[in-house]
Protein backbone atom coordinates (compact mmCIF):
# COMPACT_ATOMS: atom_id res chain seq x y z
CA UNK A 1 0.00 0.00 0.00
CA UNK A 2 1.41 3.36 -0.98
CA UNK A 3 2.00 5.99 1.69
CA UNK A 4 -0.38 8.36 -0.12
CA UNK A 5 -3.19 5.80 0.10
CA UNK A 6 -2.57 5.30 3.80
CA UNK A 7 -2.38 9.04 4.38
CA UNK A 8 -5.67 9.59 2.52
CA UNK A 9 -7.39 6.78 4.40
CA UNK A 10 -6.14 8.11 7.74
CA UNK A 11 -7.31 11.63 6.88
CA UNK A 12 -10.76 10.29 5.89
CA UNK A 13 -10.98 8.30 9.12
CA UNK A 14 -10.01 11.32 11.21
CA UNK A 15 -12.63 13.41 9.42
CA UNK A 16 -15.34 10.83 10.07
CA UNK A 17 -14.29 10.51 13.71
CA UNK A 18 -14.42 14.28 14.20
CA UNK A 19 -17.92 14.40 12.69
CA UNK A 20 -19.09 11.66 15.07
CA UNK A 21 -17.51 13.43 18.03
CA UNK A 22 -19.14 16.72 16.96
CA UNK A 23 -22.58 15.12 16.68
CA UNK A 24 -22.19 13.48 20.07
CA UNK A 25 -21.05 16.75 21.67
CA UNK A 26 -24.06 18.57 20.17
CA UNK A 27 -26.47 15.86 21.33
CA UNK A 28 -25.01 16.03 24.85
CA UNK A 29 -25.29 19.82 24.83
CA UNK A 30 -28.96 19.69 23.81
CA UNK A 31 -29.67 16.88 26.31
CA UNK A 32 -28.18 19.07 29.08
CA UNK A 33 -30.90 21.69 28.67
CA UNK A 34 -33.64 19.78 30.54
CA UNK A 35 -31.63 18.95 33.66
CA UNK A 36 -30.25 22.51 33.76
CA UNK A 37 -33.63 24.26 33.64
CA UNK A 38 -35.47 21.66 35.74
CA UNK A 39 -33.00 22.26 38.58
CA UNK A 40 -33.29 26.03 38.01
CA UNK A 41 -29.54 26.24 37.43
CA UNK A 42 -29.12 29.59 35.65
CA UNK A 43 -25.35 29.18 35.28
CA UNK A 44 -25.61 25.73 33.67
CA UNK A 45 -28.40 26.95 31.38
CA UNK A 46 -26.42 30.02 30.29
CA UNK A 47 -23.32 27.88 29.66
CA UNK A 48 -25.15 26.09 26.82
CA UNK A 49 -25.36 29.35 24.84
CA UNK A 50 -22.70 31.50 23.20
CA UNK A 51 -22.25 34.81 25.04
CA UNK A 52 -24.23 36.62 22.33
CA UNK A 53 -26.64 33.75 21.65
CA UNK A 54 -30.43 34.05 21.71
CA UNK A 55 -33.53 32.03 22.53
CA UNK A 56 -36.84 32.80 20.85
CA UNK A 57 -39.54 30.64 22.45
CA UNK A 58 -42.52 32.62 21.21
CA UNK A 59 -42.49 35.16 24.02
CA UNK A 60 -40.04 38.00 24.48
CA UNK A 61 -36.78 36.88 22.84
CA UNK A 62 -33.91 36.33 25.25
CA UNK A 63 -30.66 37.87 24.00
CA UNK A 64 -27.35 36.86 25.51
CA UNK A 65 -26.37 33.81 27.54
CA UNK A 66 -27.10 35.52 30.86
CA UNK A 67 -30.63 36.43 29.76
CA UNK A 68 -31.21 32.84 28.64
CA UNK A 69 -29.94 31.55 31.98
CA UNK A 70 -32.29 33.90 33.81
CA UNK A 71 -35.32 32.19 32.23
CA UNK A 72 -35.23 29.78 35.18
CA UNK A 73 -36.46 32.68 37.34
CA UNK A 74 -39.50 33.50 35.19
CA UNK A 75 -42.74 33.09 37.18
CA UNK A 76 -44.14 30.45 34.81
CA UNK A 77 -40.92 28.45 34.98
CA UNK A 78 -40.71 28.60 38.78
CA UNK A 79 -44.35 27.44 38.92
CA UNK A 80 -43.63 24.46 36.65
CA UNK A 81 -40.63 23.42 38.77
CA UNK A 82 -42.57 23.84 42.03
CA UNK A 83 -45.33 21.54 40.71
CA UNK A 84 -42.87 19.03 39.25
CA UNK A 85 -41.82 19.17 35.62
CA UNK A 86 -39.51 17.72 32.99
CA UNK A 87 -38.23 19.57 29.94
CA UNK A 88 -37.66 16.73 27.47
CA UNK A 89 -35.98 17.23 24.11
CA UNK A 90 -36.04 14.53 21.45
CA UNK A 91 -32.94 13.16 19.80
CA UNK A 92 -31.91 15.97 17.44
CA UNK A 93 -31.33 15.66 13.73
CA UNK A 94 -27.89 17.29 13.42
CA UNK A 95 -26.44 18.74 10.23
CA UNK A 96 -22.76 19.65 10.44
CA UNK A 97 -21.08 22.33 8.34
CA UNK A 98 -17.52 22.74 9.58
CA UNK A 99 -17.57 24.75 12.80
CA UNK A 100 -21.31 25.39 12.48
CA UNK A 101 -24.27 23.07 12.86
CA UNK A 102 -28.05 23.00 12.82
CA UNK A 103 -30.14 20.70 15.00
CA UNK A 104 -33.86 20.06 14.62
CA UNK A 105 -35.80 18.45 17.45
CA UNK A 106 -39.05 18.33 19.35
CA UNK A 107 -39.48 19.41 22.95
CA UNK A 108 -42.07 18.76 25.59
CA UNK A 109 -42.63 20.29 28.97
CA UNK A 110 -44.29 17.67 31.14
CA UNK A 111 -45.91 18.98 34.33
CA UNK A 112 -47.18 16.95 37.28
CA UNK A 113 -50.98 16.94 37.30
CA UNK A 114 -52.77 14.88 39.93
CA UNK A 115 -51.60 11.28 39.75
CA UNK A 116 -49.77 11.74 36.44
CA UNK A 117 -48.19 14.26 34.12
CA UNK A 118 -49.54 16.28 31.24
CA UNK A 119 -47.77 17.91 28.34
CA UNK A 120 -48.00 21.63 29.03
CA UNK A 121 -46.03 22.48 25.86
CA UNK A 122 -45.08 20.45 22.80
CA UNK A 123 -42.88 22.36 20.38
CA UNK A 124 -40.70 22.28 17.29
CA UNK A 125 -37.14 23.53 17.66
CA UNK A 126 -34.40 24.69 15.30
CA UNK A 127 -31.06 25.25 16.97
CA UNK A 128 -28.03 26.83 15.31
CA UNK A 129 -24.69 26.10 16.95
CA UNK A 130 -21.07 27.08 16.54
CA UNK A 131 -17.83 25.56 17.74
CA UNK A 132 -15.62 27.96 19.65
CA UNK A 133 -12.69 27.74 22.03
CA UNK A 134 -14.98 26.26 24.72
CA UNK A 135 -16.58 23.72 22.40
CA UNK A 136 -20.04 23.75 20.83
CA UNK A 137 -22.50 26.43 21.99
CA UNK A 138 -25.98 27.50 20.91
CA UNK A 139 -26.07 30.61 18.75
CA UNK A 140 -29.85 30.69 18.26
CA UNK A 141 -32.69 28.48 19.37
CA UNK A 142 -36.12 29.07 17.95
CA UNK A 143 -39.08 27.21 19.44
CA UNK A 144 -42.71 27.27 18.34
CA UNK A 145 -45.68 25.41 19.78
CA UNK A 146 -46.91 22.58 17.58
CA UNK A 147 -50.35 24.13 17.24
CA UNK A 148 -50.86 23.51 13.53
CA UNK A 149 -49.13 26.75 12.57
CA UNK A 150 -46.86 27.15 9.57
CA UNK A 151 -44.23 28.73 11.85
CA UNK A 152 -43.82 25.48 13.79
CA UNK A 153 -43.72 23.33 10.65
CA UNK A 154 -41.13 25.65 9.10
CA UNK A 155 -38.74 25.00 11.97
CA UNK A 156 -38.87 21.28 11.17
CA UNK A 157 -38.20 21.79 7.46
CA UNK A 158 -35.14 19.91 6.27
CA UNK A 159 -34.68 22.37 3.38
CA UNK A 160 -34.37 25.52 5.52
CA UNK A 161 -30.95 27.13 5.31
CA UNK A 162 -28.75 27.99 8.29
CA UNK A 163 -28.29 31.71 9.03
Amino acid sequence: MADTDLTARLAALESRQRALEDELAIMRLIASYGPAVDTRNAQATAALWAEDGSYDFGGPRLDGAKAVGALVDLDTHRDFVARGCAHVLSLPLVTLDGDRATAICYSQVLVADGDGWRAARVSANRIHLARGAGGWRIITRETRLLDGSEAARALLSLEKEAP
